[in-house]
This record gives structure tokens, C-alpha cells and sequence, in this order.
């Protein structure tokens, strides 16, 4: 697979989103990554559906909307209507996680698993025949700007394997800390989707952030 380039609109200027949006949209981005936060799951509370709403209007882009929230399945609908096209949930927020895949799936979305950084990956054997994406977090979430995780390079190699032996083409998504410094070592572990926030929304060029990534 090529890799993929999904800009997080959490680094993004809230007070110009749509002109941010459409920004990495003309930069060469492949996705917008968009960080959905309640405050209970983590620390912070970022947008809801009205938002993704607003920007499905602003974008052709897939938007890869990643749930950190506490009990996702009540609001995968929701969010599907709103416009996402890939609907991630934590392992760790649910106790239903195949059936939060069977809701996503059930509405043709694409379905993607996420695992914070303390997190083992075993579960991913029971569900790898639902999923579309899986997501490494490289950073604990909540907040943007963090430091990349170096000891994730295993978890995310590891992920690799299991997706491999699957057979299926599913993307291998990394979020947190990614810069041209850290890409290639994510990149070398097997994934094929970046997420980059202050990498790429706290450059001068877009695109010239957008390719670093790309080609590191």
C-alpha cells in the first residue's frame, strides 16, 4: 500500500476550520483525521457530530473519525449520518466491541480498532475479520503535541503480523508524535497510514510538511 497521509484537525485552527481543511485537502493530504474527545474517556472534550457535519460539507476527503469516548456505540450512528467514512473506537471504551463493529458495519462504514499504548493487541485475532483499520496509539491520548512512544515500534511490527496472516487488506494506522523523524521507524514496522497533527498544521507549507511525511 502507499501510504497515507490523514492530517488531525485536532493541531488545526478551530477559529478557520474549514480553510484549514480545505488547506490539506489542496497540500496533498490523503484523509482528515478527526480526534472526537468526551472528557471521560480522556482528558479533554474537543467536537461532536454537528462539526464532522460541517466538515463533510468542506471536504471530498475520506474523514477518518477517531471516537475517543466512552461507550461509542451509543453515537456511531450519529456519526454516520453526520458523514465519517471510517468510525474508529478504542478497545478500552467499549464491552461490546464486536458488536460496535457489527453497528459500524451494519451502516457501510468502514469499521477501525484502536489501542492505547498500554493496551495489548491479543483481541485483534477475535475481530481482524470485521475491521478495515487498526490504529496504534504512539502517544497516550487527549492531547496533541506529544512525544512519540518508541517502545510502540513492537506493538505496531506485531500488528503487522497478525494483519498479514489475515490475509485482508487492512490499513495500519499510527497517531502520535509522528514526524519526518519518527515516519520512517512507523513506516518500517509495517504502517501504512500516518497521523500527523503538529507536523503538519504547525509548519509554514502544508504541502512540503505533507511530502516530508510521505517520503521519509
Amino acid at each position: 500500500m502507499n501510504t497515507i497521509i490523514a492530517p488531525s484537525i485536532l493541531a488545526a485552527d478551530f477559529g478557520r476550520l474549514a480553510e484549514e481543511i480545505k488547506a490539506v485537502d489542496q497540500a496533498g493530504a490523503d484523509w482528515i483525521h478527526v480526534d472526537v474527545m468526551d472528557g471521560r474517556f480522556v482528558p479533554n472534550i474537543t467536537i461532536g457530530p454537528p462539526v464532522v457535519a460541517s466538515l463533510r460539507k468542506t471536504t471530498q476527503l475520506p474523514l477518518d473519525v477517531h471516537l475517543m469516548i466512552k461507550h461509542p456505540e451509543q453515537h456511531i450512528d450519529a456519526f454516520a449520518r453526520a458523514g465519517a467514512d471510517i468510525i474508529n473506537v478504542h478497545v478500552e471504551a467499549t464491552t461490546n466491541l464486536h458488536r460496535a463493529l457489527q453497528a459500524i458495519k451494519a451502516l457501510n462504514k468502514k469499521a477501525g480498532i484502536t489501542f492505547n499504548p498500554a493496551t495489548p493487541i491479543d483481541c485483534m485475532t477475535q475481530v481482524i475479520d470485521m475491521v478495515d483499520l487498526v490504529l496504534i496509539m504512539t502517544v497516550n491520548p487527549g492531547f496533541g503535541g506529544q512525544t512519540f512512544i518508541d517502545t510502540m515500534l513492537a506493538k505496531v511490527s506485531q500488528a503487522r503480523h497478525i494483519i498479514d496472516q489475515s490475509g485482508r487488506q487492512i490499513h495500519l494506522e499510527v497517531d502520535g508524535g509522528v514526524t519526518p523523524k519518527t515516519a520512517p521507524l512507523v513506516k518500517n514496522a509495517g504502517a501504512d497510514t500516518l497521523v500527523a497533527g503538529s507536523a503538519v498544521y504547525n509548519t509554514a507549507d502544508y504541502a512540503a510538511a505533507i511530502a516530508a511525511l510521505r517520503n521519509a
